[in-house]
């Protein structure tokens, strides 16, 4: 209503926020992409180089990789969760509830180490299975694309629950009343009518995760072990650990401008308001 009744003091109303992002990230956003022009020297070399160089491929190529996995089994197992959220017993729900909301109070860095002594070679899985004399030699579990799948997948399935619970609460219960009228099994009526119908949610989370895990950073920095280098490391090692500032840059602005599309996507298929269910 300020909008449409006073654009102008809507415009003052948003003046604070606009002045303050564009201050925090229009202003570093320039200034990295005017190093990807520049650095080492001015015109598109760094930019050829994304095209050209085996290295920055291979983990262009690794980091879409894993997260088109980790999106994949994350949101198959947030629909799962979001059905028991949305249709389960009052104990289920309840149960659903915490396993969505308890993740959020942990942090992104005691995550990852918590993986780390799980999954390690003297942590409890290898050390358990070692002493019931199921493995002779411990699984490399960590230092490798699996540990980071599964800590990416940990903290990425919370945020994909929401868009499919709303799909799946916004669906005309009287359409799956219709099909069970017309003698369709439970397994045809999901298969055939939940699913589809809650589509828009399964494509909503899919673009969150999608988007989210391409700038993973911590998680793979410590359950890959420097052997699993997703993009946004590649950009740390190139900015702070080699002085080639100018491909960090040109890596940063073609992952910026990738993630943009996206969101863009993202926003075709679903509202904002719609994210937190």
């Amino acid at each position: 209503m300020l909008g449409r009744s006073n654009p102008i003091g809507a415009a003052l109303f948003l003046a604070p926020l606009l002045l303050l992002l564009g201050l925090a990230y229009g202003i570093p956003f320039v200034g990295v992409l005017k190093w990807s022009f520049t650095l080492p020297e001015p015109g598109l070399g760094q930019y050829q180089a994304l095209l050209t160089d085996p290295l920055v491929q291979s983990v262009f190529v690794r980091t879409f990789r894993i997260c088109a996995f980790v999106t994949i089994a994350a949101v198959a197992a947030a629909y799962a969760i979001a059905y028991i959220w949305v249709r389960g017993t009052p104990g289920q729900r309840l149960a659903a509830e915490y396993c969505i909301l308890v993740p959020f109070w942990i942090s992104v860095l005691t995550r990852a180490f918590g993986w780390v002594a799980l999954l390690s070679n003297q942590g409890l899985i290898n050390t358990w299975l070692r002493s019931i004399g199921f493995l002779s030699e411990p699984l490399a579990l960590v230092r490798n694309e699996f540990g980071v799948v599964v800590g990416m997948m940990h903290f990425l399935i919370p945020f994909a629950v929401f868009p499919i619970a709303s799909a799946m609460r916004a669906l005309d219960e009287r359409v799956l009343l219709a099909a069970r009228g017309m003698g369709a099994s439970r397994t045809r009526i999901f298969w055939s009518v939940f699913v589809p119908m809650t589509m828009s949610g399964i494509i909503g989370s899919a673009l969150i995760v999608f988007v989210f895990a391409l700038g993973f950073f911590v998680t793979p920095a410590i359950l890959g072990g420097g052997r699993s280098v997703m993009v946004a490391e590649l950009v740390y090692l190139r900015i702070f650990q080699s002085p080639d500032w100018g491909l960090g840059a040109a890596i940063s602005i073609t992952l910026v401008v990738i993630v943009g599309l996206l969101t863009a996507a993202l926003f075709r298929y679903l509202r904002p308001s719609e994210m937190a269910g």
